[in-house]
């Protein structure tokens, strides 16, 4: 009986902590992917050019970057949910006074303010997760974890674009395998080195393709609501590929998910290339299913 009750208790504590986490997930990339929608604007009012579009971009990205490790290493003193906690309240700030962001330079400034709050969801709540889950069903309980923030994705972008105003402004491209503890953490090495490799293009190409492909698409005749629609196809293949990969990497092995996930990102990004609006469209949300699959898996 007392260990029916144990067993009934750690089940909900795993619930709780997996919920919890995919919050958190929801709203810290629900409203970081807003930046894909938002570059080409800050492009024609700033009047910046792809390359520094690209820079702002990467800013970002680098900030999240940046924090993670120092907030992996904070958490181990102070704990996961008070790290948590302040960087979701700092990245809250930081997108709330993009709105009164008058130049380039306070741009930068609030952008990586966000992101360096946001640097602290990712390692945070996947070792929350992988604890809670140790010993069970763990990729399985990543993949929601992961597909929960790409709902996060959709659910905004939608909202913006439903809001967005018949008069927006009218955007044009421009053209100008050991099995010993090594510290961390860490129980196999080699393995542990070889999902860096892997991980490390794979999240460059992803930052790459979802900050261009709004001017690939604006070159094709997209309007703004039309990239918004994009910007939601693809982040909703990718919320399905994060929950079926979770759930092929237990049964395939996550050697062969990954090899199929990063096929179909690299064909669907070279076939996006020559195709019209019409059909890139249909083809976005199997790019967006290998883009952002392969991470549940890693």
């Amino acid at each position: 009986m007392v260990a029916a009750r144990d067993h009934e208790a750690a089940a909900s504590n795993r619930r709780i902590v997996l919920g919890t986490c995919s919050g958190a997930h929801f709203i810290h990339d629900g409203f970081s992917d807003v930046l894909y929608l938002l570059l080409p604007l800050w492009q024609s009012e700033f009047g910046l050019s792809l390359a520094q579009v690209g820079m702002v971009r990467s800013l970002y990205s680098g900030a999240i970057a940046t924090t993670q490790l120092p907030i992996g290493f904070l958490s181990e003193k102070w704990g996961e949910p008070r790290l948590l906690a302040l960087g979701t309240a700092v990245t809250a700030l930081g997108f709330i006074a993009l709105g009164l962001a008058c130049g380039v330079v306070a741009l930068i400034s609030l952008l990586l303010l966000a992101g360096a709050g946001s640097g602290a969801q990712h390692p945070l709540c996947a070792s929350l997760v992988s604890k809670a889950y140790d010993g069970g069903p763990q990729r399985t309980a990543l993949g929601i974890y992961n597909f929960s923030g790409d709902i996060g994705k959709m659910a905004v972008l939608l909202v913006l674009t439903r809001c967005a105003r018949v008069d927006a402004p009218v955007l044009t491209p421009d053209l100008a395998t050991s099995e010993v503890h090594v510290g961390w953490g860490i129980r196999n090495s080699r393995g542990f080195g070889v999902l860096i490799l892997i991980g490390m293009p794979d999240s460059a190409s992803r930052t790459a393709f979802l900050t261009f492909l709004p001017f690939l698409l604006i070159a094709k005749g997209a309007d703004v609501e039309t990239v918004g629609l994009a910007l939601a196809l693809v982040l909703g293949g990718g919320a399905a590929g994060k929950f079926i990969c979770g759930f092929l990497a237990e049964r395939l092995g996550v050697v062969r998910t990954v090899i199929l996930t990063e096929l179909i990102t690299c064909c669907g990004i070279v076939l996006l290339l020559p195709l019209p609006l019409e059909a890139a469209l249909v083809l976005l949300p199997l790019v967006g299913l290998g883009l952002n699959g392969t991470s549940s898996v890693l």
